[in-house]
């Protein structure tokens, strides 16, 4: 069997024909040729009949034959498209613009959603910089149609990088757990911008928007969007409560002179703010002693865990019913973080009832965003939000990709016209 022929069979490239073989300091060079006779626009894909040849050849980066590194080398011809005017013919084994295969791409990023860049670089002997680059190339050519489409139920959330100075606004589909739009800031605009990119018709159709207190986010759904249910993440909702449960447990550490007391309740935050059927022994023994030592503290306890039980209902005009009733006794409690905490409830009391009435919350957003700090810790950080936002859609967004024994068809193989 002929060597290019071996190579034929090797590579496996639809409209591609190797012509002729070579080895050079770094491994295989395979001379190939575009098996169709009328050249194609490298932009748009469409057949043109004008062409340049040019004697200039290039290498693009294959996946490697045998632990050697492959290239192919071919001199791509200027062509004139009615469409993009003159730019260099298509190739059917890459994109325009890129000096590797579209199999080579596609399986970097495929090793890319599971493993660190580093090892990444090292497997597939690229630079690490490399690697990000073909991530956000492949996520731009092979996003799963369009995201935006049919959203009803969406979480709103925002996620800190660069050591919590820089953000990035995630909207998560609830019906699919999957991200659908990200992009940097944590604003009103930067939410303004989903809706711009959703448009007024789908803008018309979404039903449920869950997301925290931010007033730059109300503010930013409601005039996009007002038809639109708001509802308020639990966690940071019921967070109000035991943050002011907390804040009334140091005061009563402050106050206390006796230094077993001041021990003890030290050591009674987690009993404290842990579910009851969690606690273990020690812990329901601590949180007796609270009872019998201490009235203020656990008067704290009582309002925490009962507005955790309002929650848990399901009956909206009882939940708010109940809730307007736990905002006075909370304000008439005599401690002072509870009355704080009963004023924002009260202010955002619809948002906290449309929770109970559609049972939706940021959890999913919140499970995302674990998932991202994993991705962005193995990366050991970002310096661009851009390339952020590619590994976000390329490992939450539902992107599901094939290692190089799997070759896909590029976006231009077969163009319509």
């Amino acid at each position: 069997m002929r060597a290019t022929t071996l190579l034929n069979k090797l590579l496996r490239i639809k409209s591609t024909r190797v012509v002729g073989v070579s080895f050079d300091d770094e491994g295989v060079v395979c001379d190939v040729q575009p098996t169709t006779r009328i050249p194609r626009c490298g932009a748009c894909g469409c057949r043109v009949r004008q062409g340049y040849d040019t004697r200039k050849r290039r290498l693009w980066r294959h996946l490697d034959v045998g632990g050697m590194k492959l290239h192919l080398r071919y001199a791509p011809r200027r062509v004139d498209c009615s469409r993009c005017g003159v730019t260099t013919e298509w190739v059917p084994w890459a994109v325009a613009g890129s000096w590797f295969t579209e199999a080579f791409e596609v399986t970097t990023a495929f090793l890319a959603q599971a493993a660190p860049k580093s090892v990444v670089a090292t497997m597939m002997r690229v630079a690490w910089e490399t690697i990000g680059a073909i991530v956000e190339r492949v996520v731009q050519r092979r996003l799963p149609g369009d995201l935006l489409e049919g959203l009803t139920d969406i979480g709103v959330d925002e996620l800190s990088y660069r050591k919590h100075h820089e953000y990035v606004t995630i909207v998560t589909d609830h019906a699919t757990g999957r991200v659908v739009w990200a992009h940097p800031g944590k604003n009103a605009d930067t939410l303004r911008r989903f809706f711009e990119a959703l448009g007024k018709e789908r803008c018309e159709k979404l039903r449920n928007v869950t997301i925290d207190m931010s007033q730059a986010y109300i503010a930013a759904v409601r005039e996009a969007a007002p038809q639109a249910r708001i509802s308020f993440d639990r966690f940071h909702v019921q967070r109000l409560v035991h943050d002011a449960l907390d804040d009334v447990r140091r005061a009563e550490v402050r106050a206390t002179d006796e230094p077993d007391e001041r021990r003890a309740l030290k050591h009674s935050r987690f009993a404290l703010q842990k579910n009851p059927w969690n606690l273990s022994g020690i812990e329901t023994a601590k949180l007796v002693e609270v009872q019998r030592q201490n009235r203020r503290l656990y008067r704290a306890y009582l309002l925490k865990e009962t507005f955790a039980a309002i929650l848990d209902g399901r009956q909206v005009h009882v939940a708010e019913a109940k809730i307007e009733e736990w905002v006075a006794w909370a304000a008439r409690s005599r401690l002072e973080p509870f009355v704080r905490a009963s004023r924002t409830i009260l202010k955002h009391i619809d948002g906290i009832v449309a929770y109970v009435a559609t049972g939706l919350s940021n959890g999913r957003s919140e499970g995302i965003n674990g998932k991202i700090r994993a991705i962005t810790r193995r990366s050991f950080g970002f310096h661009r939000a851009w390339s952020l936002i590619s590994m976000i859609f390329l490992c939450c967004s539902g992107l599901r990709l094939q290692p190089g024994h799997v070759y896909p068809a590029l976006p231009h193989a077969h163009p319509t016209s």
